[in-house]
């Protein structure tokens, strides 16, 4: 499909990076209202350009617009994108407020059009993998979620500095004027909504916690930069989602049932392990013990946070195998990218173009539909908006439950933990006895 993107700024590189796996994405040219990133990436990539976001609407080989501008311009470039008849796949948030998600979405559906919005990450690997062994019954009856988004006090990182691949700066002042909430929440409301359906209510806190994370003057001065949320599913399971740029780096995502509990330390690695403990007395009461905290060697030799599940390997959507880097081993460049990549991990935030795509060439409705998608606007900007003092909010949206791409739903795993049966056999006595106060 035809595409253009709108916004060649610092997320403009970390779509690229995987856009060789994804075969069904053709860019006809990209445009900025900065035209020396249009001039930089244009030469990088060898990418053609736009002279401006009109000539974009105006070209009629164009099907599909990208939205890569900041937040405050999303709206207004997607309004714009659909009125001249495009597809639009948007960064989030979809819009900062309801009104404006719901125009968009009826301006969409009134032309025939499809509008889909990031982030994508529900469609790695290690999502589907979890979302599988919650459906296969590996945990048992899920009965809470906790979900955590603590980037870094990254405001002692130097961030002024920081650059993408393509010289462009990470815009930390936009990042602190539209908050981490904003900017992140969505990672973790994805997956859970996936997974276990709409939200009836959110109990939310959200403050500013930082006043003095910069010198350059911020408008507005007081944008939060914590929040913590309570996600009451109409379903009756309950989550907990934090995030904030004060504690650092923890990403972890935590499935607790009745028997067991799946996790996984990352969304953003979309090939991070995935772990599944299977509960015994052994390994609940094992976790007490101050040895087994700090060694993880007996963590592992006691089963206390489980096994590594087999990662599930999926072809992404429109493709017909799973692309490999385009990387030189004797290049200094390649070499530092695919030890970073290893290291810090990667996302493919292209998969959610390539699904949008892949859904319209074979008319089906595309992750995330529309009702999902103001769903999870939704839940962003009640919890953005939470203050100190909101209470409980009601969820006025909702959406019919999904399922898992169909290669997963295919999929056999194995969660067999008979080799800690053993241990915990033996040990069982010694717990019980521990007990006999």
């Amino acid at each position: 499909m035809k595409i253009a993107i709108i916004g060649c700024g610092y997320v403009f590189d970390v779509y690229m990076a995987t856009w060789h796996r994804h075969p069904n994405l053709e860019i006809l040219g990209v445009t900025d209202i900065d035209r020396s990133r249009v001039e930089v990436v244009t030469h990088f990539y060898r990418l053609a350009a736009y002279s401006c976001n009109e000539e974009v609407y105006a070209d009629k080989r164009v099907e599909l617009v990208v939205n890569l501008t900041s937040i405050d311009s999303h709206y207004e470039v997607t309004k714009f994108a659909l009125s001249a008849g495009k597809h639009v796949y948007s960064e989030k948030p979809l819009a900062t407020s309801m009104d404006q998600v719901n125009d968009l979405i009826a301006l969409a559906e009134q032309k025939g059009l499809r509008l889909s919005c990031a982030p994508s990450n529900v469609l790695s690997d290690t999502i589907q993998t979890m979302w599988k062994a919650v459906l296969d019954g590996a945990v048992g009856d899920v009965r809470i979620i906790y979900a955590e988004f603590d980037d870094n006090p990254i405001y002692l990182m130097e961030p002024e500095g920081w650059t993408n691949r393509t010289g462009a700066p990470w815009p930390y002042k936009h990042e602190y004027e539209s908050g981490c909430t904003y900017e992140h929440v969505a990672y973790h409301l994805t997956w859970l909504c996936a997974m276990f359906g709409p939200v009836k209510s959110v109990t939310a806190f959200s403050k500013q916690t930082i006043p003095d994370k910069t010198n350059s003057q911020l408008d507005p001065a007081d944008t939060p930069d914590f929040s913590v949320a309570c996600l009451l599913f109409q379903s009756g399971m309950v989550a907990r989602v934090t995030c904030s740029i004060a504690v650092p780096y923890n990403h972890r995502m935590q499935i607790v049932g009745n028997k067991g509990m799946i996790w996984a330390d990352t969304y953003r690695h979309y090939r991070c392990p995935v772990f599944l403990e299977k509960f015994t007395k052994v390994t609940m009461n094992a976790r007490k013990a101050y040895s087994v905290r700090v060694n993880t060697f007996l963590q592992r030799l006691l089963g206390v946070n489980g096994r590594r599940v087999k990662l599930l390997k999926l072809i992404p959507p429109g493709a017909n195998t799973v692309r490999s880097e385009n990387s030189r081993w004797w290049h200094s460049g390649d070499l530092f990218r695919r030890i970073l990549k290893y290291q810090v991990g990667q996302q493919d935030k292209a998969i959610g173009i390539a699904e949008l795509v892949d859904a319209l060439e074979n008319e089906r409705i595309p992750f995330p539909s529309h009702d999902f998608t103001r769903h999870i606007c939704e839940l962003t900007i009640a919890i953005q908006g939470a203050g100190t003092h909101s209470g409980t909010i009601q969820i006025k949206s909702s959406f019919k439950p999904i399922k898992p791409l169909p290669a997963t739903m295919e999929a056999t795993v194995n969660y067999d933990s008979s080799g800690y049966k053993v241990l915990d056999n033996l040990l069982g006595r010694i717990v019980d006895r521990l007990h006999k106060h």
